[in-house]
């Protein structure tokens, strides 16, 4: 019998090509990001008609949709926004919270648009949020637990471990996965908000709709490449019991 260590063979023709994708796909991760923040560079420097700040839009289209019960406040950083579900909280990084920028009201209603998923019971943000602990923990721990059970295998004759790392891995993938439709609601309700109410108008609504999409896009790429590190974890295993036997 044949005890390897397929970790970077992954088996075959499969395996090198779920290998390549990874790589591709973590290289159009990279571009990805820094389009984000070249987009909302560019229309950071571009004053909305209506001379609002990212915490004034926030706050007035909390009360507009009946939300009471939800603060706003400024944090250090750049394109660190987020609501906090557990505190009820709008956090708006420092470029965002006082600027009276496109880019600001656009990122600014797009975290509203989570508090008020929230207040209304969006399903996928639900689910997303009871998750959120187990993934926090098994993020942790699958990688380097799936790869002392490859380098274990040869000595124990079992992938058990290895198993156990990619079962923990899947649980961070399905965290990325549920938050796709998260966040792509969160823009449309945010994009819907700005134009109804009437906060940007004209060409700058499509401004910030560019915003959006371009942050959008990076959970897109981070759910793509989840998903194939999975795929990768399953067919090194898979390699690995087939050299066994």
């Amino acid at each position: 019998m044949y005890y390897g260590y397929p970790y970077m063979s992954a088996g075959g023709g499969a395996g090198t090509l779920l290998f390549f994708l990874v790589i591709v796909v973590a290289i159009a991760t990279m571009i990805i990001q820094g389009n984000v923040s070249s987009t909302f560079n560019k229309y950071a420097k571009k004053a909305n008609s209506r001379g609002y700040t990212g915490a004034e839009v926030a706050e007035m289209l909390l009360r507009q949709n009946g939300i009471t019960d939800v603060r706003v406040q400024a944090i250090p950083g750049s394109l660190t926004d987020h609501y906090d579900p557990t505190k009820k909280v709008i956090n708006l990084s420092q470029p965002v919270y006082g600027s009276r920028s496109v880019s600001a009201l656009g990122v600014a209603a797009h975290e509203t648009g989570h508090a008020i998923q929230h207040a209304k019971g969006y399903v996928p943000l639900a689910m997303r949020s009871a998750i959120f602990p187990v993934v926090n923990f098994s993020g942790k721990i699958a990688m380097p637990l799936f790869i002392i059970g490859i380098l274990l295998a040869s000595f124990i004759q079992s992938y058990a471990l290895a198993i156990v790392g990619a079962l923990l891995f899947s649980a961070v993938v399905l965290f990325q996965v549920i938050t796709l439709p998260v966040e792509f609601n969160a823009s449309a309700r945010a994009l819907k908000m700005l134009d109804e109410y009437g906060y940007l108008t004209g060409s700058e609504n499509q401004e910030a709709r560019k915003v959006l999409t371009a942050a959008a896009l990076t959970y897109v790429a981070a759910a793509a490449a989840s998903i194939l590190q999975l795929l990768r974890l399953l067919a090194i295993i898979g390699a690995g019991n087939r050299r066994r036997d």
